[in-house]
Order: C-alpha cells, then structure tokens, then sequence
C-alpha cells in the first residue's frame, strides 16, 4: 500500500491522537467523559462481528457481485474518479478501491475488517485505519465522503455527523447509502439462507430520519434517489427492471436501496439560554437522585422543577433532601392540586421565566444525559419544537412492551397524518421548546381545548396550529429502574384515539 503522510484526529477531549495504519484507539482514550456501558456493549458487539465476518466478506460479496456491482456502479455516478474520498465503515475496502480516488481514507472499527482491506489493496494508493467515527475528527478534508451501509449499525448516528464536520469544507459532499425498511422482512430470510452478507442487529432507518439528523447537526439535503428493484442477476429481467423500471414513480418507492448527497451548512452561533427541566413525578423516589446527579451542564442557568403527583412512597420528601444536599442548584418542588402529567407540565411552566422549558420524564428511561442534544437543537434554531424519538435505536430489554411498541408506531401514523407532519414518535416524554412559543400555544389551547390529560398531544397540536419546525431528536430507550409505569395500555389507548378522533374533526374537517 502506497503510504501518504498520516492524518491527524482529534479526540473529543481536544487533545490530539495519531491513527497509524491497523492501530485501533480505544474508546476509553477518546472520550472525554465515560461512555455509557450499553453503548460501550452495543460497539464491542458490532466490533466482534464484523471482525468474525472478516474473512469471509469477500465470499459473500461474490455470491451477490450483481448487486455490488450496481451498488459500485451508481456510487461512481456520483463521485467522480480523481477525487478525494474518505469512506467511514469502510470493511475490507472494496468500495473504495472501486472509486478510483486520488486520495482514499477508509475508517473502520473492526481490526479484522481493516487487515483485509491493507491485504487486499497493497499495491493501490489507499490508507486503511482503524477508528471509531463516533469519537474522532479530522484535521483534513475531503471531496467526498462516503457512508455506506453504515448508519444501521451505529451507537450514536448524530454524533458521527457532528464529527464528520471537521472533515467538510463548503464544497464537500456526503453520500449516504442504506436499504429501505421495506425489504427487511427479505433480507432477514435471504440471510438465514446465506444468500445475503451477515449484518448484526440493525437501527430501524427511514429517509425521514435521516431528515432529522441533517437538521440536528447541520447539514442540508441536495439530492435523493432510489435503486435497485431485483438486486440478483436474471437476464434481461434485472436489467429490464432496474434500469428502465425503478426510476418510475410508485415503483421507485419499492427499491432496496437508498442514496442521499448532503453538504454542510453554515451554523449559527448557540445561544447561552436559560432552561428550565419540569420533571413530573409519581411514586418516583428510587429516581430523583440520580435526576439531578447526572444532569450534565449545558446552556447558560439551569431551574430543576420537580412537580409530584401525590406520591405515597416518599418522593416528596427524597426531593426536599436532594435540595438540602444540593444549595447551589436552582432546584424547585410543587405539589400539583389536579392530576395528570399533562396538568404537571402546565404548572411546571408557568412557575419559570427561563428562555427554554423541557420536560424529563422522571423514570429517567431517556436518559439526562441526552438532553444537551434537545438543547443544542432548540438553541441552535433547528426547530421550534423538539421531540424525542424512542423508536430509531433498539430499545433496551423491557424498556418498552411490544403492544405499546405497536400503539406507539400506530399514533405516530395518525399524527403525521393529522398534523401533516413527519413523526415517528409521538408519545416520547421529553419535549422541548421556547417559553415565548409555548405562550403562543397556551394563547391558543383554546382551539382544542383542555382536553389531554397527558400532554403530549396537547403540545404537538398546538405546536402544528402554530405552524412551528418539529425536529425529533433520537435517542436510545432505557428501561426503568424503580418503580412501576404509571400507563395504562389499553384504557389509555382507547383514550388517545378519542383525542386523536377530536383532532380530527378539528384538523381535517375545519
């Protein structure tokens, strides 16, 4: 392998570390804070598999060269050859090499995967390195950069997009391919009969997804396009269908592959805003420690307002120890006179001033940890209103049942119909907004009414009347700790398609 002077990462800590080829950095150096255990599980998972694959890669891309080779092919239509290339997820290197770049950066987290391509491609000038994209940046850019199949199996998608910044200047262009959810069900089968390359347990991704994280961090879309209806060879079939058939409309939405071309936006600079978290709680004790302990610090002053629901098992008083041993955090305890989570959010908001209000769920399944990304979003004016997504990421085990998986994705259906916005999941706890929008919705519940005892139907209808940018953040699912869910599947379901039936009339029918 032809060698080229070597490429400077940068740590998340803002020290530097050198990648030298086949020389992993570790997660625990690249860090500046301990990554959280099932993240630091999930890497090692995909590692090790990928690293087992390894050396059969290549077999199986053999099996289905005609579908690599269509792969290769609309990839060259994009990217010129002679250009600059960096591909994130690279394996063996196989599409990079078909590329022809002028300057080639693979990136990998599996040693295994990137032995191969050093093996494979010796006598080409590409640099293979092992890395992982969710802690480096880069002191180099390039033309292009290219994430292949990569987002399925990723920890963090939009931290890999906020580092890959460092790798953009204005003209460089990021191409992002992955399969439609579509085919699943096939492919699952096609891998049980070793007629498809292994893939370990994938992120559920959809081009509206991929929608958000550009908006979270940054970037723009420029174009989007479908491939592939018969991804193996039948002759004149293939060619018949994927050539002259799969550009059509309706047809092209039945395609196996996905291609978006991104650049990178010019930021605004982030506010230094006050916020304000609400964290309603019921019977919740086991979990108002940990609340305040692992809430990072982000923005500019911080108000933690607890409000309780007559809880019977020591809440209250566990919140005024908290406060005791904590003087100099703004914290803050009301005792709700109704009841309902909703009607707690509507006091926990009226008893601030501060520029930002967010609401953490107080049996902590998002995690405080995640709540710099809602702020950042808000304060960096991606959205007018930020909204949690449980249903991206792979969710914990019993984090969530699967009738309430099933009633989850059935409302975000509803919803996105109703409101005419895309939403994948619409009864996520944590939500986050300006005080001065929420005045506006407040100014205008009336339109609806008091009507969800809730809340999260009551801010996302009054969100879309005001015509305000939704963005939904992912985030990963945690299940809980202490306690016992106050949520009821079947009485409560029945009653948010009785809101879901008013929003109707009063949406659809005005």
């Amino acid at each position: 392998m032809a060698r080229t002077p070597e490429t400077t990462l940068n740590t998340q800590a803002g020290s530097t570390a050198s990648v030298a080829d086949g020389q992993y950095v570790s997660d625990a150096t690249v860090h500046a804070v301990p990554i959280k255990q099932a993240d630091m599980d999930r890497k090692n998972r995909v590692r090790e598999f990928f690293d087992a694959l390894a050396p059969r890669r290549a077999a199986y891309r053999k099996r289905s060269r005609y579908y690599y080779r269509q792969l290769a092919s609309h990839f060259r239509f994009i990217i010129p050859e002679g250009k600059s290339v960096l591909e994130v997820g690279c394996a063996d290197g196989y599409l990079l090499s078909e590329l022809k770049p002028a300057r080639g950066l693979g990136i990998d987290i599996s040693p295994g995967m990137i032995a191969e391509a050093q093996k494979a491609h010796v006598d080409e000038t590409l640099e293979f390195r092992v890395g992982d994209a969710e802690a480096l940046t880069f002191h180099e850019t390039f033309d292009f950069i290219v994430l292949s199949d990569l987002f399925g199996t990723l920890a963090d998608i939009q931290q890999v997009l906020e580092n890959l910044r460092s790798a953009c200047d204005e003209n460089t262009r990021i191409v992002i391919h992955f399969h439609s959810m579509l085919w699943e069900p096939l492919l699952q089968m096609a891998q049980r009969v070793r007629l498809k390359m292994p893939s370990p347990d994938s992120n559920w991704i959809s081009p509206s997804d991929i929608d958000n994280f550009l908006t979270l961090t940054g970037y723009e879309r420029i174009r989007a396009d479908r491939r592939i209806l018969l991804p193996k060879y039948v002759p004149i079939l293939s060619t018949v269908l994927n050539r002259f058939i799969a550009p059509l409309p309706i047809f092209n939405a039945f395609c196996l592959t996905n291609f978006i071309v991104i650049r990178k936006r010019q930021e605004p600079p982030e506010a230094k805003l006050s916020t304000a978290i609400v964290i309603p709680c019921r019977n919740e004790r086991g979990n108002i420690r940990d609340a305040v302990r692992r809430l990072p610090p982000f923005g500019g002053a911080q108000e933690i307002i607890f409000v309780d629901g007559h809880s019977t098992d020591g809440t209250v008083e566990e919140i005024r120890q908290v406060m005791a041993e904590n003087p100099a955090k703004d914290i803050k305890l009301y005792v709700q006179a109704g009841k309902g989570k909703g009607d707690a959010v509507r006091l926990g908001f009226a008893k601030t001033q501060c520029d930002i209000l967010m609401i953490l769920d107080a049996d902590l399944t998002v995690a405080p940890e995640d709540l710099p990304k809602f702020y950042r979003a808000i304060a960096t004016n991606k959205g007018e209103f930020i909204n949690g997504s449980r249903l991206v990421y792979p969710l914990d085990d019993q984090a969530m049942r699967f009738l309430n998986i099933l009633g989850n994705k059935f409302f975000s259906v509803v919803l996105s119909w109703l409101t005419n916005y895309r939403l994948k999941d619409t009864l996520c706890g944590t939500k986050v907004l300006r005080r001065t929008d929420y005045d506006k919705i407040v100014a205008n519940r009336s339109y609806f009414g008091d009507f969800d005892p809730f809340g999260d139907f009551d801010l996302l209808f009054g969100a879309a009347k005001q015509n305000f940018k939704i963005v939904e953040v992912p985030i990963r699912y945690r299940s809980r700790r202490y306690g016992s869910t106050n949520i009821s599947r079947f009485r409560h379901g029945l009653l948010l398609l009785q809101m879901s039936w008013f929003a109707f009339r009063k949406i659809k029918m005005h």
